[in-house]
C-alpha cells in the first residue's frame, strides 16, 4: 500500500467538516492482478436533490524540484483512475 501525502490528513479532515462521510482511506481498485489504491472515497447527500454525491480523491502535493514531473504523474494517474472506475 502507498504512503500517504503530507497533506493527507487535513484533506480528510476539511472533508469530514464540509460534511462528507469517510467510505475508504483508502479505496482499493483492481484490474484484473493488479491493485491501485486512490487516497480516499467519500460521499454526502446533495440536500437540493436529495441525491447521494460519491467522489474518489487522490492527493496529491506537488513537492518534488520537478513541477512539471510532478504535474505528468498526477495526470496520468488520474487518467488511469477514471478510465478504470468509467
Amino acid at each position: 500500500m502507498p504512503a500517504k501525502d503530507v497533506y493527507h490528513e487535513a484533506v480528510k479532515n476539511a472533508l469530514i467538516k464540509e460534511g462528507w462521510t469517510m467510505t475508504a482511506d483508502p479505496y482499493p481498485l483492481e484490474y484484473e492482478d493488479v491493485e491501485l489504491y486512490p487516497d480516499l472515497a467519500v460521499e454526502k447527500v446533495i440536500s437540493e436533490e436529495q441525491k447521494q454525491r460519491k467522489i474518489i480523491i487522490e492527493i496529491k502535493s506537488f513537492i518534488s524540484s520537478s513541477l512539471m514531473k510532478d504535474f505528468e504523474l498526477a495526470l496520468g494517474q488520474y487518467i488511469l483512475y477514471r478510465n478504470l472506475i468509467q
